[in-house]
């Protein structure tokens, strides 16, 4: 088995609250704007467009950035930015074990469908035969991205621990109606 295989995803790779997460998507759809507005709130870049990704682990792949491609993020009308001379050390991280990746999808059937309302479905992206659990996030207007980003991470962080909202809240409604 070899693991040092980097194959590059196309996206914004972050630490979000202690997680790695990958923001993935079509071309326009604001990943980069979306990592600005993350960075803005406390978490930190790792790459922008073309993070590596190499399996070190039966089931741990880490992501790093290019060397040329360090510490830059770009962003549509304001050009090449560098967040850690703009935001600091703290803002930026050079490598980190992805555990989520967040697709971003232009608003859709799904954004009002009845049955992702109450559980957001979650499906996996195999990444050098490593299932990352992956979440479809529909982007549209008025919507806060940020907030949703941070929120599905650390919804994610729960069910690893074994607590899943949609599960509780099910549980206490079948008690209201014994």
């Amino acid at each position: 088995m070899r693991f040092a295989e980097m194959p590059i995803l196309h996206g914004v790779f972050m630490e979000i609250a202690g997680t790695g997460v990958l923001l993935a998507g079509q071309s326009g759809l604001g990943k980069s704007e979306l990592a600005l507005d993350l960075i803005s709130r406390g978490h930190r870049l790792i790459a922008d467009d073309a993070p590596e990704f190499t399996r070190i682990a039966r089931n741990t792949i880490l992501g790093t950035c290019p060397d040329a491609l360090q510490n830059f993020l770009e962003v549509r009308g304001l050009g090449i930015l560098n967040i850690r001379e703009m935001y600091g050390d703290e803002a930026v991280q050079s490598s980190q074990h992805l555990e989520l990746i967040i697709k971003l999808r232009a608003g859709d059937q799904t954004s009002s469908n009845a049955e992702y309302r109450m559980e957001s479905p979650e499906s996996n992206t195999c990444v050098r035969g490593v299932d990352i659990p992956t979440i479809v996030l529909p982007v549209a207007p008025n919507r806060n991205l940020a907030v949703l980003v941070e929120a599905a991470t650390r919804s994610r962080s729960l069910s690893k621990r074994g607590y899943v909202a949609s599960k509780d809240f099910s549980d206490r409604q079948k008690k209201l109606m014994q």
